[in-house]
């Protein structure tokens, strides 16, 4: 079945891959993390100490105390003394090994905790432009899944991995100790591995990338798919979907399996290095004991010692792949984090207190790219508490003057003022608080109908919460429910009608009692009746504040103060309906083809 043009659309995301080296750098800007849990980080690598001295000794119990002095001494009480010994060092690393384990896996969520912490809340602060670019799918593998591919690495690859390298130096000075010809001849293959691995580093680490990217896009297309499902299922095109659907999924098992089988490499590699060690010190070893060289027990130690020496190499292999991943990973996570937001906030920005509301445009230009210019130098002047109009065909800049207002951009050219003062000269947050947005598309979050009202302002008292949806009339179908205000709704209130989404809206942008509010379209769901009841709710909760209405719906803003007509970025006219109806401009036009078209 052919794929569709949206899915083509996403076939080909931004979400592609980041060409950088691997460098300790970056590892070391991840394990910048680690340091809340400093105390942690030293009673593990003391455990690690005591487990990696411990597994050092014993080859050496046995080899030459036991075997080249005890055993061939024939002294069999200090033989027994040595196994008991051996058992004894055992059980204390036991008990080290376990709180290791325990210690590390606490540092590696302390790691993955204030990572994502620091993510999340860096993805908050980042600007419209940054969502506009991208899916929410992607974002959501950054901060889940990406993040998740880190978690090995805090837990157990980096004291691990330190260990490890610890146990391979101490194992080849005690080797060279033991017998410097015997440990040059076993240790031949090492210069050689050396070589591959880093043959292989690069290709293994792209490999990975690509599955990053892959994980991404298979995600972002879940996400879609689930938020369109009633757009999939009207339009009867779940196979056309799970045709895509099919293609994405086998595209993540591809690069998953290529990267496992390029990581899978390298362990068969240590095991055939282990193999021919083995030979050598079997082989050159015997000889060895036999001249006389080194004594049977040297030989054992030996033997001990080499087994010990590949098991830590492997592991490293395995914890190098661990590091791929987690460049791979934390690429993507560092770029996120690296982002700056368009719009920034003045850390020494004016508080926005005892606003009045007068808002002032002068000469502004924004475009939301170089082909897209949204506004064309409008300069228009909105009164303290006066409600304005915004009107215009759908592109004439409407919501972008409210997207201004409420800083989630900047304009391109010019300046708005805000009593006096450049939304520029504000603190971001503070300015927000006192400008609240209602859209059309109301966004409803998973919890009670009561919380979602206070979500205007967390502190507000459940009087306080029930008055708001009493002054737009929400109360009538809350009460209707079976656990009122305590009801629970799922993510975007599916449960509820478009308009009592919308009357939670309007709720709860009440509550939070701004000094500007926006209603960009939002009483376009809402029905005659209903829309009605609110318009008489919103002349006494709208006194005293300005108000900037967007509305197709003409009949909606008949009563304001101000009716601003827009066309392609430009004012073409402005006044209230009696002056506007009797030019008999494009606001006539547009007032005349709606009651034409109702009476049709």
């Amino acid at each position: 079945m052919p794929t569709t043009r949206v899915m083509e659309r996403f076939r080909y995301s931004q979400d592609t891959a980041i060409e950088k080296p691997f460098n300790w750098e970056k590892l070391a800007r991840l394990l910048h993390y680690m340091k809340e849990s400093g105390s942690l980080i030293v009673k593990a690598i003391v455990a690690m100490l005591i487990t990696t001295t411990v597994r050092l000794i014993v080859p050496l119990i046995i080899g030459q105390w036991a075997l080249d002095f005890a055993l061939a001494n024939e002294d069999y009480e200090l033989m027994l003394q040595l196994a008991v010994l051996a058992l004894f060092l055992y059980i204390f690393s036991l008990f080290a090994n376990r709180l290791r384990i325990k210690w590390t896996n606490e540092i590696g969520q302390n790691a993955i905790h204030a990572l994502r912490k620091q993510l999340f809340n860096h993805i908050q602060g980042l600007s419209n432009r940054f969502f506009d670019n991208r899916s929410a799918g992607s974002i959501l593998v950054r901060v889940v899944n990406d993040v998740n591919a880190l978690q090995e690495l805090f837990t157990n690859g980096i004291i691990n991995m330190l260990m490890d390298i610890i146990m391979l130096i101490s194992i080849v000075i005690i080797l060279f100790t033991l017998s410097p010809p015997l440990a040059l001849a076993v240790l031949i293959v090492l210069p050689i591995m050396f070589f591959i691995s880093t043959k292989l580093r690069r290709n293994i680490r792209r490999s990975w990338q690509t599955v990053r990217i892959r994980q991404s896009k298979l995600n972002s297309h879940l996400n879609e798919s689930i938020q369109g499902v009633r757009v999939t299922q009207s339009f009867s095109q779940e196979e056309n979907n799970m045709s895509f659907f099919r293609g994405v999924n086998k595209e993540n098992y591809d690069a998953w399996d290529e990267a496992s089988k390029k990581s899978a490499v390298f362990r068969p590699f240590v095991e055939m290095a282990n193999a021919l060690g083995s030979a050598v010190l079997i082989w050159y070893g015997a000889y060895l004991v036999m001249t006389g060289s080194i004594g049977f027990g040297v030989l054992v130690s030996f033997a001990f010692f080499l087994g010990m020496f590949w098991e830590p190499i492997s592991r490293l292999g395995q914890v190098y792949n661990q590091l791929l991943v987690a460049m791979a990973s934390s690429e993507r996570i560092f770029e996120f984090l690296d982002e700056e937001p368009n719009v920034k906030s003045k850390h020494d920005g004016n508080e926005a207190t005892n606003l009045k509301g007068e808002i002032q445009f002068e000469a502004v230009t924004f475009a939301y790219d170089e082909s897209r210019k949204a506004l064309n130098r409008i300069s228009l002047s909105i009164p303290k508490g006066q409600t304005i109009a915004l009107v215009g065909h759908t592109g004439s800049g409407k919501s972008t003057i409210a997207n201004l207002i409420s800083r989630y951009y900047d304009p391109t050219d010019g300046r708005i003022m805000l009593d006096g003062i450049d939304l520029k000269d504000y603190k971001l947050h503070r300015l927000r608080e006192e400008v609240s947005t209602v859209l059309q598309d109301t966004f409803i979050f998973s919890g009670t109908i009561r919380e979602n009202i206070r979500f205007g302002k967390p502190n507000a008292t459940d009087e306080e919460v029930e008055q708001a949806a009493k002054a737009i009339g929400a109360n009538h179908f809350i009460e209707k429910l079976q656990n009122g205000y305590e009801t629970e709704v799922e993510e975007r209130g599916n449960v509820l009608s478009v308009g009592e989404r919308q009357l939670l809206s309007f709720a709860r942008t009440l509550l939070a009692d701004p000094k500007i509010i926006i209603l960009d379209e939002a009483t376009a769901s809402i029905d005659t009746e209903t829309e009605v009841k609110i318009q008489q709710a919103l002349k006494t909760l709208l006194h005293g504040r300005t108000s900037i209405m967007i509305a197709h719906r003409l009949s909606t803003i008949r009563e304001a103060d101000n009716i601003i007509v827009l066309e392609q970025g430009n004012v073409l006219e402005n006044g209230n309906h009696e002056q506007l109806m009797k030019r008999e401009g494009k606001y006539y036009d547009l007032v005349m083809s709606q009651f034409k078209a109702l009476t049709v």
